[in-house]
């Protein structure tokens, strides 16, 4: 059987995928131990969407667990107003809009489109400075979907013994990076 793909690991498996193996084997030590101010701060924005406080509205599903078959993806969205179609990624400060952010929103919008809901709209919201983003439908950017499409194939895929680090600036920001073995950051 096929191992389910975590919404949040499409962004983390882009980053870095051995972050995929060590967020695992963390799993239970309490994330303030290893947790930056800036992954903090996004657990911390997404709260109200998580309590599922962001809104008292009917049409408003927010936090909501989903699963998508055909890419046997699961996770939560952030919020997806019924009435109007409109799925919204919700993150801390958006200063560019990486391919992650773009896929876990497809994943959001296949599984919520799986389910029988009709997303019309997609956008990407950063809640710092309050700005929207607009992001294309999958059916209107056949790269990006090929482009997800291509990830979740990658991450069936991926074998660690093969996995050599490329980029040492994503290794000098992982949080992982003191107990990689494939770090590039020489001491």
């Amino acid at each position: 059987m096929e191992e389910i793909i975590l919404i949040s690991y499409l962004n983390d498996f882009i980053f870095c995928p051995i972050s995929i193996y060590f967020h695992k084997l963390y799993g239970a030590i309490d994330k303030s131990l290893y947790q930056t101010v800036s992954q903090v701060s996004g657990i911390n924005a997404h709260k109200t969407i998580d309590k599922q406080i962001y809104s008292d509205k009917k049409n408003i599903l927010q936090g909501v667990n989903v699963f998508c078959s055909e890419f046997n993806i699961m996770g939560k969205i952030d919020i997806f107003n019924v009435e109007t179609g409109v799925l919204t990624g919700r993150k801390n400060k958006i200063v560019k809009i990486y391919d992650g952010y773009i896929f876990q929103v497809y994943a959001q919008y296949y599984a919520l489109t799986e389910m029988g809901y009709n997303v019309k709209k997609i956008k990407l919201y950063s809640f710092k400075d309050n700005k929207n983003y607009n992001i294309e439908l999958p059916s209107n950017d056949l790269e990006m979907d090929y482009k997800f499409r291509k990830l979740i194939n990658d991450i069936r895929n991926f074998n660690l013994d093969d996995f050599k680090a490329q980029n040492v600036e994503k290794c000098r920001n992982c949080i992982y990076e003191p107990s990689c073995d494939r770090s590039l950051v020489i001491c």
